[in-house]
């Protein structure tokens, strides 16, 4: 019964529906499996066994009723603890919401719950939703399953983690700075972050509960999963306008005609400009472009004309402004973050530090913010999407890392991290390659590609034009079904 643990979503529902298995049964399984692997791992920070048996229970007796509720019928999955959920706690890994119980479901998390998922629990988180270690004050940091003193990333932490272990077979999570995808990378899983505004983030945290919404640019909500098309599933289910967020586009999610992967155009990087990457990573990129070239896929090297040192400070600049209303932090959490953006701006290679971080570009701003700089920015956001847009014109899809380096081992927050011979900042080695698409709003998936030579999963992101995630997700399945490099870590 333990290979349950490992089937794809799509499967269990499937399983469930023509009831070869109970959703109580797989309920069941899942529970076990956490009782005997999240001790170690602490990826699940509040389980709620008790109202998922009940609706389980429920979801079997429909059936038998002739009743379906949905493609996820009966199927148990986990949100990232920054999801509000009614009557159920929803901490966002701050010390003052350590009690916090919402009145009612985050939009995403409503629709999941429409289409027939079971809520098996919430998944642990960096303070709030900050960090790529899963550290806070309130629960034991995640750790990743592939080596336990190494980061999952973040700041899906403990979502990745649960993925891979088995624990859950689908999150539904946040990305604002890489949070789905580099833990996809350092997990060795499936994510998707979809276009900006897609996916309605009302009852998402941060913003702080008793604060107006004031998140309006580069958070976007997706899932994390073992299979491409439980990603399909989960944007499918989460997308499309809400009255009560009426800057969510109405476009619809139009499933295109398939093409077979070898009339595609596809891109290929393994770095940019000054950014260094790992030397397995760019092995392993080489391997896919080679392997698909073997395929009769047109694969091109191919760097596009962006600026990304100016993307990565646009996009430190915005979150700046996007965060300093949205955060209600107790004093403690104040000064750990002051120091950690000390740290961040004084440690590493000299070289890398005069590329900015999150310290030097940001602080500032927090200090004194302005509206005239507010817009600004905006403006040099427009900028930025319109020139990647014009550059992404003539390709279908462009691969490229996801992060300098593989998961590395649990550090000091701020302190500089290994690249090969270099020492590169904090923030900068973790979201290089990843903060420019939140800025522009470009729609990433993020498959595994393989393993460094220490066994460490590597993935790498599936970049594609804007509105266009279901022809993006059926790209990276044929590309996924060439290199079938999921693996599941040993027990």
């Amino acid at each position: 019964m333990d290979d349950l643990c490992f089937l794809p979503a799509y499967q269990l529902a499937q399983l469930i529906q023509e009831r070869q298995v109970s959703a109580v049964d797989v309920l069941t399984t899942h529970l076990e499996r956490i009782e005997q692997y999240n001790p170690q791992l602490n990826a699940i920070c509040t389980l709620d066994a008790e109202n998922a048996y009940k609706q389980a229970a429920q979801a079997d007796a429909a059936l038998a009723r002739g009743e379906n509720w949905g493609v996820l019928h009966g199927v148990p999955i986990t949100l990232k603890d920054v999801f509000e959920t009614a009557g159920l706690r929803t901490t966002a890994g701050s010390i003052s919401l350590q009690n916090y119980q919402p009145q009612t479901d985050a939009i995403a998390v409503s629709r999941l719950r429409t289409a027939g998922a079971i809520l098996l629990g919430k998944t642990n988180v960096g303070d709030l939703a900050g960090g790529y270690q899963g550290l806070n004050d309130i629960f034991p940091r995640v750790n990743n399953p592939w080596h336990m003193d190494y980061t999952p990333g973040g700041t899906s932490s403990g979502s990745a983690a649960a993925i891979a272990a088995g624990l859950s077979p689908l999150d539904l999570c946040s990305d604002f700075g890489g949070s789905i995808r580099q833990p996809a990378h350092f997990c060795g899983i499936y994510g998707i972050k979809p276009t900006d505004r897609r996916v309605p983030t009302i009852g998402h945290i941060p913003e702080a509960p008793s604060l107006p919404r004031c998140m309006r640019q580069m958070l976007t909500v997706g899932g994390l999963a073992r299979s491409i098309q439980d990603l399909v599933i989960c944007l499918q289910t989460i997308a499309g306008a809400d009255a009560a967020q009426p800057d969510i586009t109405a476009a619809p999610l139009d499933q295109p005609s398939h093409r077979p992967l070898q009339t595609q155009r596809i891109a290929w990087s393994d770095q940019w400009s000054a950014y260094p990457v790992a030397a397995d990573i760019k092995s392993a990129m080489q391997s896919v472009a080679t392997s698909l070239i073997e395929a009769g896929v047109t694969v091109e090297s191919w760097i596009p004309d962006f600026d990304f040192q100016v993307a990565w400070r646009a996009y430190y600049k915005l979150a700046a402004y996007n965060l300093l209303y949205a955060r209600s932090l107790t004093l403690g959490e104040v000064w750990k973050n002051l120091a950690f953006l000390f740290r961040d701006a004084t440690q590493g290679d000299r070289a890398f530090r005069q590329l900015g971080n999150m310290a030097s570009i940001g602080m500032p701003i927090s200090l004194n913010p302005t509206l005239k700089g507010y817009f600004e920015t905006l403006t040099e956001r427009d900028r930025l999407t319109a020139q990647l847009d014009q550059a992404l014109a003539g390709w279908d899809a462009w691969l490229c890392p996801v992060a300098m380096t593989p998961a590395f081992p649990h550090c000091q927050r701020g302190a500089a991290i290994e690249v090969d011979d270099s020492h590169v900042p904090y923030s900068l080695a973790s979201g290089a390659y990843v903060v420019p698409f939140n800025l522009t709003g470009h729609p990433v998936v993020v498959i595994p590609i393989g393993q460094t030579q220490d066994g460490l999963p590597i993935g790498m992101q599936i970049v594609g034009q804007r509105w266009r995630e279901l022809e993006l997700l059926a790209i990276a399945q044929d590309i996924d079904a060439v290199m079938g490099a999921f693996r599941r870590p040993i027990d």
